[in-house]
């Protein structure tokens, strides 16, 4: 139980001012320690060294990071992710989906979709599985998709990412609509004809924003 030390440690810090500040930005979502990001940094980075050595991933400490109330601790099960992705296999994309749909916010799921986007280029069984997710209820798992191959480059599979968009066409959500311009700028900076063509041929199906964020390095 390595983890109930960094917890109460991360408690000690506790700064009620920023907490009620930190809050404010996510727009009261969520409770704050009200630690800073190089506080935060200073004190779980030694423990997420040392507990990323073991053989596995601890999804016990994962899953306890997200019971806590307080977004610090998101941000520490999400440092240790990091730290431990190259260990993660597609038996793990259930868990991933469950942190996705827990808790849910930007901040948390746009971490996650890079995860999810490594985890992909060694297992292609992943793809399959964002298609389904793109169509799904639950908006943020519909982010995810959308923007899981960002990072990808040239490796984008523009044939899977052009069904996820289209799948998404004529939502009224703005995190939605913001992530198909996302991933369309980052990879305009790889293949801006691609680009291009799609949104000619979608010509007044996608949404002003997406369009906006597409079209900001053509």
């Amino acid at each position: 139980m390595w983890y109930l030390e960094l917890f109460e440690k991360l408690e000690a810090e506790k700064d009620e001012q920023q907490s009620v500040k930190m809050s404010a930005y996510m727009k009261e979502r969520f409770p704050f320690l009200g630690l800073p990001k190089p506080k935060l940094n200073e004190i779980m980075k030694p423990y997420i060294r040392q507990a990323a050595k073991s053989q596995d991933v601890d999804w016990n400490f994962i899953f306890l990071c997200w019971e806590k109330e307080y977004r610090e601790a998101q941000y520490v099960g999400m440092e240790y992710i990091y730290s431990v992705q190259k260990k993660l296999t597609d038996h793990d994309l259930d868990k991933l989906k469950r942190l996705i749909t827990t808790k849910s916010w930007w901040d948390i799921t746009d971490g996650l979709d890079k995860v999810i986007g490594n985890l992909s280029l060694h297992y292609p069984s992943v793809n399959d599985e964002m298609l389904i997710w793109s169509c799904a209820d639950n908006i943020w798992l519909r982010r995810v998709a959308i923007d899981y191959q960002q990072k990808m480059k040239d490796k984008t599979d523009t044939a899977l990412l052009e069904k996820i968009i289209l799948n998404n066409l004529g939502s009224n959500e703005f995190f939605i609509n913001k992530a198909i311009g996302w991933s369309l700028r980052e990879y305009s900076k790889v293949n801006s004809d691609w680009v291009k063509s799609f949104l000619e041929k979608q010509e007044g199906k996608l949404s002003r924003l997406s369009v906006k964020e597409a079209s900001k390095y053509l």
